[in-house]
Formats: structure tokens, sequence, C-alpha cells
């Protein structure tokens, strides 16, 4: 209920509570240095130079303080409007949520010149320990906690995960210092976050591999009614897709909400009402939609406000009604006066939405051709799809794969009642900074969008304004995700390519297409990469299949040494005759599927615009410092 599950993200979502508290107490002014340690031993420790959570006796519970917020829901100083001015943390349940789904939890607080610490067993305390510090002005408090195997999936904490959510906290309060250390392994790994310039900063680093439209992001700041608003807006030249984060009191709405709403309406108004009097925006034809507005748009919103109305505990969407017009109201005049001020830089923003809106215009007409009258229809789909016999979407699967050769094993080797195939010739188009046009006059992508269902592909279709959040409908993530499934013709998509460079390649360039045009095919669990075997060692009649070179080398070890044995490396799946492919990769019984997730939007988009981008040197740069932890390089 609080922690949203009891997978990874439940797992990293316990971290973000304790270090949320940290953070209220850098936002009221409190503190400035945090510290988040993966121990060795896996649990996780964070500390902070706030003033310690309050160690007097609780007047109504007859208990030290600090036992009541670790044990008890409801019980956090948010609820006491003299505590914080703002805060993250709504109800006061994460600390004790998080010590109720632990193991273990130790707790170190130092205030008013003594040291406090509990240990706690699954949430039960025991007896409290208070110490005098004589002489010592330190105060603070530290958190050590170990996740309960008995609830949580995985226990392994996953340092890119964390790192990138500590720098988002790094960059979203200027001047506060955050460390974070990994003592997993032999050579300690430590990264030191720190940014003066904040959402500025954080805006030109998700750019950093964009050419940008103009030099320096337009930053906003300003107070209305108790709300604080930080605005950073930056456009690129070659890009189309956009980047829009939004935050409450520091917390991710990753489905926008009232602050992303304001934010949206105020631009798209600002840049039409700039556009006419600059006599660029001649005719109602002409008007800027909210879709043109997105158009290589990165931009971070950042509010602050004294009591968030969230949807949930885990917070995706802020719902305060009254914050829309705040934002409108701060955006609209900020803005208005930035563009007065560098007109140059508001013609070339109103200039890339001009040239959107006419691509859009243009792009409709071969939309249209693309787009089939009923996705279950077959009668128009690609002539080199074999497809199945099955008409419920929910028990249908689509191999999509490498040339004709692959394509011919697959379509023999396949169960012809919910397995179809689609081959695909070379290695389609980059997607990356390509335009809808574009992608539509691509014969091979659109083959690809007809078999897997027109309506699906959200950012195909016909753009619809949606001043909610970014790529989120109306309705919600919910109704999204069930418009997806309703129009896909295929509930399982697998990407299958050859087991080399040039397969991993064209598997990049796939996910590329839907990470971009297809975001919610991957959201709704939908996308699958196929695991064909690297290996097939025989030893006289005995045949074993191995996935990796690990599991060659066990095979290779189980029959004693190498003398009499037959090693063979796939390379490509047209090696496969159907029937080894069906019992190694096409059936259910027996093969292994990846199933693609969607850890984090933004940090996806950092590594598809420096993989697939333009941009030379970060790609470079990024292949020197990974080059030692290749595991196979076939070339």
């Amino acid at each position: 209920m609080y922690i949203g599950s009891t997978d990874k993200h439940g797992l990293h979502h316990l971290v973000y509570e304790v270090v949320d508290n940290s953070v209220d107490e850098a936002l009221a002014g409190f503190c400035t240095v945090i510290k988040v340690c993966i121990n060795a031993d896996g649990s996780l420790t964070v500390i902070d130079n706030g003033r310690g959570i309050p160690i007097d006796m609780h007047k109504e519970a007859k208990r030290p303080a600090a036992e009541v917020v670790l044990t008890t829901l409801h019980a956090g100083g948010k609820f006491d409007t003299g505590g914080y001015k703002v805060s993250g943390g709504l109800h006061g349940v994460g600390v004790s949520c998080v010590n109720a789904l632990s193991e273990w939890l130790e707790l170190e607080i130092h205030c008013s010149g003594k040291v406090y610490t509990q240990k706690f067993a699954r949430g039960k305390p025991s007896t409290p320990k208070t110490v005098e510090e004589k002489g010592q002005k330190q105060t603070g408090t530290r958190v050590t906690f170990y996740p309960d195997k008995e609830i949580f999936e995985d226990l392994k904490f996953v340092y890119d995960t964390l790192a990138h959510r500590l720098r988002e906290m790094a960059y979203l309060n200027k001047g506060l210092s955050i460390t974070f250390i990994d003592k997993r392994t032999k050579s300690e790994r430590r990264e030191e976050y720190h940014f003066e310039g904040g959402i500025v900063e954080y805006v030109e680093h998700i750019d950093e591999n964009k050419e940008p439209l103009f030099k320096k992001p337009i930053y906003l700041h300003a107070e209305k009614d108790n709300v604080e608003v930080e605005v950073a807006i930056h456009y690129n030249k070659d890009y189309y897709d956009e980047n829009v984060l939004a935050f409450a009191n520091n917390i991710k709405t990753i489905e926008g909400g009232t602050h992303l709403s304001g934010f949206r309406t105020a631009l798209t108004r600002v840049i039409n009402n700039f556009g006419k009097k600059q006599e660029l925006i001649k005719k109602d034809s002409d008007t800027v939609t909210g879709n043109d507005a997105k158009e290589g748009l990165t931009a971070i919103i950042s509010v602050r406000l004294r009591n968030p109305q969230f949807e949930g505990q885990t917070k995706s969407k802020l719902g305060n009604s009254e914050v829309k017009g705040i934002v409108d109201s701060l955006v609209d005049e900020g803005l208005t006066n930035y563009f007065e001020r560098e007109p140059s830089v508001g013609r070339a923003v109103i200039n890339k939405c001009l040239a959107a809106l006419r691509v859009r215009n243009a792009a409709r007409q071969a939309q249209e051709l693309a787009r089939r009258k009923n996705a279950l229809e077959s009668s128009a789909l690609p002539g080199k799809l074999s497809d199945c016999s099955e008409q419920d979407a929910a028990l249908c699967e689509l191999y999509i794969v490498e040339g004709d050769s692959a394509g011919g094993s697959a379509k023999q080797g396949r169960d012809r009642t919910f397995q179809a195939i689609l081959p695909l010739r070379g290695k389609i188009l980059n997607v990356e900074k390509a335009r809808i046009d574009k992608i539509l006059a691509n014969e091979e992508l659109r083959n690809l969008v007809t078999a897997i269902g027109p309506e699906a592909i959200e950012n195909l279709s016909e753009a619809k304004d949606d001043d909610e959040s970014s790529g989120h409908s109306k309705k919600g993530l919910e109704a999204r995700h069930q418009q997806t499934l309703q129009y896909l013709r295929y509930h399982k998509i697998i990407i299958m390519t050859d087991a080399d460079v040039d397969g991993a390649h064209i598997r990049t360039l796939l996910l590329t297409f839907f990470y971009r045009h297809a975001r919610s095919v991957i959201e709704t669990g939908c996308l699958y990469i196929a695991q064909p075997p690297l290996f097939l060692i025989k030893k006289g009649k005995n045949e074993q299949y191995a996935f990796s070179e690990k599991q060659r080398d066990a095979v290779v070890k189980e029959h004693g040494g190498k003398e009499g044995i037959a090693i063979q490396r796939y390379k490509g799946l047209g090696e496969m005759n159907p029937q080894q492919l069906w019992d190694t990769t096409m059936d259910p019984k027996s093969r292994t599927l990846l199933q693609v997730a969607l850890e984090d939007a933004s940090a996806a988009d950092e590594i598809f615009t420096m993989l697939m981008g333009d941009q030379v040197e970060p790609r470079r740069d990024f292949i020197v410092k990974y080059a030692k932890e290749v595991k196979w390089l076939d070339i």
C-alpha cells in the first residue's frame, strides 16, 4: 500500500522514504549534508546533519518521541504546522513503514548534547539507550536498515537506480551535498553530488549530448500564496521528443498533475501571444498547439507547498487544484518578460514550434494510410507477416526476427495457433532524430506499426493536446495502458535477433523505436527479448544447449574435459533448424524471455540519446569508460 510493490521498485522506495526525511530537514534550512551508503552486508545507511529526530518523551504515548515515529503510522512531525514549511513526506508513514518492512533497523540520533540509540526487529523496538555527549555540538540522524527477505523478492539494491535518484535530489536542492557510497565491491564506489546551479544544471545535464536552440536555459523562480515555483526551460535543435520532469516537494510526480498542467497551458499561450506580436503567427491555422510546443523541449518544473495532495503514498500525481492557476500565472508572467528581454530566443522557439506544426499537418495523410480500421483485421497486414489463427490478443505472440533466413526457420518452427512472425530486412531507421513523417515513410517501420496495431502506437497517432502530464492522457496512466492493450494485436511482442554485433545493433534500434514512439507497450509489460542459445555442446549422441559462456563451461566440465566434445557457436538464428529454434527459443515450456522494463524514463532517455544520437564524443567516452567491463565481443 505504502511502497507500491514488493519488487525492485518497492525495495528502492524504502531508501527514498528515509532520504526524503533528511531532505525535508534541508528544505527547512537545518541540513546541508546527506550521506547514503550501501554496506558490505547489503544493508543501507542514511546519515544527515539535521536537527535529529526528537528524543524527549511523547506526552500521550509515554515513550520517546523517536520510538513513536519509528513504530506508529501518521506520527511524523509533518502534521504539526510548525514542524516543516514544506515536506515530501505527507502522512508521517515513511520511516515507520520502512521499519515495519525491515528485518532489522538501527537508529542513532545526535540531539541536545545526547546520543540516542535504539534497535528494531521487524518493527518491534528494543529498549532505547541515551548517553550524554559532553562538549559535542553534533546533531543529526543515522538510520541503518536491512530489508525483510520474507517480504521482498530481491534484496539487492541497484547502484545506478539509487545514484540517479540521489543526483536528482541534489539538482533539486541547490547547495545540498549528497555523498553516495557502495561498499559491496572490493574497490569502494563513491560519488559526490553538489550543484549550485540547481535545476538549470539539471536541464543542461539532460541536454548535454544535444545541440541547444539557445545557449543558457530559461530560469523562472517566483512565489505566490505560499507556493514556490521553479522552472528551467530549454529547447534543442535536432531532436523531436520532449523530456519534461515535474516535482512537488522534491517528489517526482511521474503522472504530472496540476503543476504540470499549469506549466503547459502557460507555455503554449505565451508562445502564441509572442508569435502574433512578432507577426510570425498571422492566421488561425498557424496557431501552435501544446503538442507543437513539446517538440525538442526539455524542462524541469519544481514546486514547493505546505499541504501537497498526492494520489497514493507513492506520490505519482499532484492534485492541489490551486497550484494549476499559480504555476500558470507565474510562468506566463516570467516567460513573457523573458521573451521581451531576449526576443531572439522567443523567435527561435516559435519557429521550431511552427516547423513542428507544418510537419504534423503533413504527416496526417501518411498516418491515415498506416492506420487500419480494425486492429484485428488481417486483410491490411504487411505481406511479410505470417499471422496466427488465434483472435484473442492476450494469447497471441509476435516474433520480430532479423532477415528472411531466421524468418524462415521461425515460421516453420512456430506454433501457428498463437505465434506470428514478422521478418525485418536489414537495420531499421534510427528514430532517435526522425520526425513522424519520415518514420511513417519507412517501409520496415510501417510494416512493424501495422502489424502491432497502429492505434496502440500513441506517438504516431494523430496528436491530441494533453495538459495533464508528460506523455500521459487525462484519464491517467492506467486508462492509457488499458487503451494500449485494447488496440495491440499481440500482448507479447518478442524481439528475436542474432547473437552477434549486428543483432545487438538491430535490437537497440528496435528498443529505441519502442522507447520513443510506443512507450506504453513497454509500460504494460508487453515487450520481450528472446534468449536463443549461444552454444550447442555435443558428445556422442548427447546434445546440450548453453545460453552463456559460464553455462557452456559447466556443461563441458560435466562431461569430464574436452576430448570427444564438439562445441558449436551460434551466431545467427538461421543456423538452427526449425525444430531446434522451437525447442530452445520459442516453446513457452522451455524458452527464456527477458521482459523489457522502464526503470526510469529520464535515465533511459539519457542513455538512448547518447548511444543513438549524432554526438560522437559522449558515445566514445562511454565506450572507453566501460570497455573493461565488456563480457564478450563478437566481431
